[in-house]
């Protein structure tokens, strides 16, 4: 039993110091994290819903938690490896707690923010309810059932992802989001209770609109008064507007404002400003709600001509796709670690994303409202008709509107969402059917928000489509059929385009088969062949040139994206590889090649490609490594901007000078292999841009271990992530080394995951021990409860240890 300590969050604290002077203010509003100290156990034969379960002897955890990631890599999984080879289960999660007298007359509610999948919950034996998408957010009120003071409450969530497949990669299993227990008057703004809206946006003003709902469990006549705050980043009023003596006359109640905010800084990709509003409730004199919104004030448009206009100036949507896995930490939400793929893909220049094919974590669009990412928010990987024996088709009709609304409901307000997607590749595409749902669900969206277009993700982008025949779709999204985007405008006249999904590339991180190569590892220079014909170990050369027979190379759209300004933007398969559907390989593969950055995090060469296309950084990258065999002969490719050529060197000796010509993203020379260092020089105008060498490199000497962040906070869930290089003795990557790293952590650190981003490797992530992939492994730690100083040592036989400290504060 524990007793739950009920903080304020950062917003409403923050909130309420800004509040105008009032008597006896109270945050009556709190929202504590409820995600510690619960039992879990996997049983699919016992039923643990009553406060009398016996759960002595299961594990202590802390969710979010995914318990799928535990398990070993298995060929018989029933996920298949399209779902990562990890299996499922039906797993219990048990909590007691208690809740303090003061609560006795207000509303406690629970917020699962995500549970994979079919979840149950009770409260002290009560059935409170089921839910059967995995990723859908909801919310329960406990308050009839609760008990006060010294007792003790049980609750009890049952979770079945036992039943397989039900997904097209990995999902995980368990209570893999962040759970809340948010306490409230009996007078209080609804759940995702506010709509803020911008019709009127300009340099010199812009009308913010804000209705609210007011839910009330008192007096129905009960009088309130309902002001509205709106705060800019530095915590300063800069407008407000109150409504006096609003009768509460029904269940929920709804009040407006329009407020003018002046020479308003106005949210981008490249300067995400945020404001926030801050609705109080009073009565009585007291306030009994205070409810903080972020907000971004911007305009857009997606033009016919012109693509997206984001505040009157055009940009290109450069965007990814990315599954909800964060690699070696399985599907359970980390803060910190979503937020280093969205710094690693910043890097690349990328601005845009799309929750490919789900309602993502609330955390994921905290990030991007405050980042700057343009996000296609998407509803559902199919509809009626079943891509996977036991999918959400198996629920569609009794579920859809309800999930479709509450995705809706909850992300509306973040300005980093443009546009909302109701479906990727649904089979309803090619019939009759498919009219008539994208209508309902284009209703369904246009009821709560008419503020951003909708699109469906169509891999049969064509005028006889059903889902585009509905007229439903704002936007005309195209998955693939690059070679068709020169012909949009005419094949669809006065429509609008996005690219919901391109490219399809694969790459494994530093592998590179030559030409001439060797038949074992020989991949054809454009992948036309069925899926099982490939180099024999599972690789696929890091050289852009294979592809899905669907889809594409990176540079082959990436050209013809660049050159109309009618096409909007796209949303690349994919920013980072994810565990499960490792096309086009079969067991052992079991985990994608898609991804410009592998799955721990290392980019892909590809990376520099939009990085010299999408950012105005120097970039100068060279590949690929240069440790071959005599008589091999190699392409060497180098990407680069801001310059008018490149020269190459081999031990000195230029072998010429390469200039992009036309479309070119890339030079290339075709040298016989000596060994020694190739040094690669950008010039601009004569003079020197960047200077990059790749040198041949002796045996494996040592290890170097890098942390992304050497001061991580304690007590929760922050993680530093640690590169693992091995080198030879003069501090050369060695390209194809795989020494097995030995892990030690002392001083109240944990290892909460090891990777390498090798997609075949069978190595558990939760261990303390990995393998090298060409040169490169990870490990992440985790702060402990205590604050100090962190050492993680890493030793392999034959090879000079390393660590590094990390501080916890």
């Amino acid at each position: 039993m524990n007793t739950l300590t009920i903080k304020c969050t950062f917003f409403l604290l923050a909130a309420i110091a800004f509040l105008s002077p009032v008597k006896n203010v109270t945050a009556q509003r709190t929202r504590a994290s409820f995600n510690n100290n619960w039992k879990f156990k996997l049983d699919s034969l016992n039923d643990y819903s009553k406060p009398s379960a016996n759960t002595r002897g299961w594990r202590t955890l802390n969710v979010p938690h995914d318990w799928s990631i535990e398990f070993p890599f298995d060929s018989a999984s029933p996920t298949g490896n399209g779902g990562g080879a990890l299996r499922g289960g039906l797993g219990w999660y048990v909590k007691n707690f208690t809740v303090p007298l003061a609560s006795k007359n207000k509303i406690v509610s629970i917020d699962f923010d995500g549970v994979y999948m079919n979840s149950e919950v009770w409260i002290n034996g009560h059935w409170l309810g089921l839910r059967p998408y995995g990723f859908s957010s909801f919310r329960y009120d406990l308050t009839p059932w609760l008990k006060y003071g010294t007792e003790n409450n049980v609750i009890a969530v049952k979770v079945d992802n036992s039943k397989q497949p039900n997904s097209r990669w990995y999902s995980g299993s368990g209570i893999y989001r962040n759970v809340w227990l948010v306490t409230t008057d009996k007078i209080y703004i609804d759940h995702w209770g506010t709509f803020i809206t911008t019709p009127v946006v300009n340099k010199n003003s812009a009308t913010v609109h804000i209705a609210a709902n007011i839910r009330h469990a008192d007096d129905p006549q009960k009088n309130v008064i309902v002001t509205n705050i709106i705060y800019n980043a530095a915590g300063r009023e800069v407008a407000r507007k109150t409504s006096n003596s609003i009768s509460l006359k029904d269940t929920v109640s709804g009040v407006a404002h329009d407020l003018t905010v002046t020479a308003p800084s106005l949210w981008s990709d490249t300067n995400p400003y945020l404001y926030k509003v801050v609705t109080q409730v009073m009565s009585d004199g007291k306030l009994i709600d205070a409810y903080t919104t972020p907000m971004g004030i911007r305009s857009f448009v997606f033009d016919v001509n012109k693509g997206f206009l984001l505040n009157g100036k055009p940009v290109k949507i450069n965007g990814v796709c990315d599954h909800h896995d964060l690699g070696c930490l399985g599907a359970a939400i980390n803060t910190r670690a979503l937020e280093r793929q969205l710094e690693i893909l910043k890097g690349m220049g990328c601005n845009g994303i799309r929750t490919s094919h789900n309602p993502p974590a609330p955390e994921l669009l905290d990030l991007c409202d405050k980042m700057g990412f343009i996000v296609m928010d998407e509803a559902f990987d199919m509809w009626k008709k079943q891509k996977n024996k036991y999918d959400y088709h198996l629920v569609w009709d009794e579920w859809h509107q309800r999930d479709l609304e509450d995705l809706i409901l909850r992300d509306r307000n973040h300005p980093s969402v443009f546009m909302w997607s109701i479906g990727n590749e649904i089979l309803e595409q090619w019939d009759s059917s498919g009219i008539t749902i994208a209508k309902e669900l284009a209703g369904i969206v246009k009821a709560l928000d008419t503020t951003r277009p909708i699109t469906s993700a169509l891999n049969d982008p064509q005028p006889g489509n059903k889902i585009y025949q509905s007229g439903a779709l704002d936007l005309v999204g195209f998955n693939y059929h690059h070679q068709n985007f020169a012909d949009f405008q005419k094949n669809f006249p006065g429509q609008k385009f996005i690219g919901t999904e391109t490219v399809s590339a694969l790459e494994t991180r530093g592998h590179y088969d030559l030409i001439p190569s060797d038949s074992l590892r020989r991949w054809p220079e454009r992948w036309d062949k069925p899926f099982n014909e490939g180099n024999k170990d599972l690789t696929v050369s890091a050289y852009d040139n294979v592809s899905a027979p669907w889809g594409s190379t990176h540079e082959e759209t990436w050209k013809e994206m660049k050159k109309y300004n009618f096409l909007s933007g796209q949303y690349i398969w994919t920013g980072f590889d994810y565990i499960g559907e490792p096309t086009p390989y079969p067991w052992p593969a079991r985990s994608s090649y898609f991804g410009i950055i592998d799955l721990a995090g290392f980019p892909k060469d590809v990376y520099y490609m939009y990085q010299s296309e999408w950012t105005n950084k120097n970039v100068l990258h060279l590949l690929p490594h240069w440790n071959w065999k005599q008589g091999d002969t190699v392409d060497v490719w180098a990407y680069y901007n801001n310059a008018d050529e490149v020269e190459l060197y081999l031990n000195g000796k230029s072998v010429g000078i390469k200039k992009k010509t036309g479309d070119d993203l890339h030079v290339m020379w075709r040298l016989p292999f000596e060994p020694g260092t190739l040094k690669a020089i950008s010039r601009k105008n004569g003079g020197t841009v960047l200077t990059k060498e790749v040198t041949t490199a002796g045996p494996a000497y040592k290890i170097e271990l890098t942390a992304d962040r050497k001061i991580i906070a304690s007590g929760g869930d922050d993680v530093s992530f640690v590169t693992v290089k091995v080198l030879d003795k003069n501090g050369n990557l060695v390209p194809d080394a795989a020494n097995l790293v030995q892990f030690e952590v002392t001083n109240g650190g944990s290892i909460a995951g090891v990777d390498n981003g090798n997609e075949t490797s069978m190595e558990s992530f939760k261990d303390n021990k990995r393998k090298a992939f060409n040169g490169l492994c990870l490990a992440v730690i985790k702060a402990g409860s205590k604050k100090g100083n962190i050492v993680l040592k890493a030793t392999a036989p034959g090879l000079q240890t390393a660590q590094v400290n990390i501080i916890s504060k």
